[in-house]
């Protein structure tokens, strides 16, 4: 199984949460508004890859970016992946259940995030 995280960014302008899912050497990662609520979709922001020490790492961020906190940990799986979105089983701390992204048409780094959570979690 592949590892995710997710860190409460604070940044100067604001707060984010950012999801960070294994691939590979890389990270992919998505700035989210708020934390996964089943129920409610997100429209979330794709980054750029990130290094995989951000799974694992919590403080200052170099070059004025602000800080982060790991607030979730663990381990995901594939469950579905084509070009325009994902569908994922997360298994953290906090949050346990699927997750599904899905690119926004004529967008190039706009996604929306829903989250089911796992029977007897929420």
């Amino acid at each position: 199984m592949s590892r995710f995280a997710i860190l409460r960014h604070q940044r100067p302008d604001g707060m984010h949460w950012d999801l960070l899912l294994e691939a590979g050497q890389a990270l992919r990662t998505w700035a989210l508004p708020a934390l996964p609520t089943e129920g409610i979709e997100l429209t979330c922001q794709a980054l750029p890859d990130h290094r995989l020490a951000y799974l694992d790492y919590e403080g200052e961020i170099s070059g004025g970016r602000g800080s982060v906190v790991r607030w979730d940990h663990g381990t995901y799986r594939v469950q579905r992946q084509e070009a325009e979105g994902l569908a994922i089983e997360i298994a953290g701390a906090k949050l346990a259940g699927h997750v599904f992204l899905r690119k926004l048409p004529g967008q190039t780094d706009q996604w929306a995030l829903r989250w089911a959570a796992a029977e007897g979690r929420d």
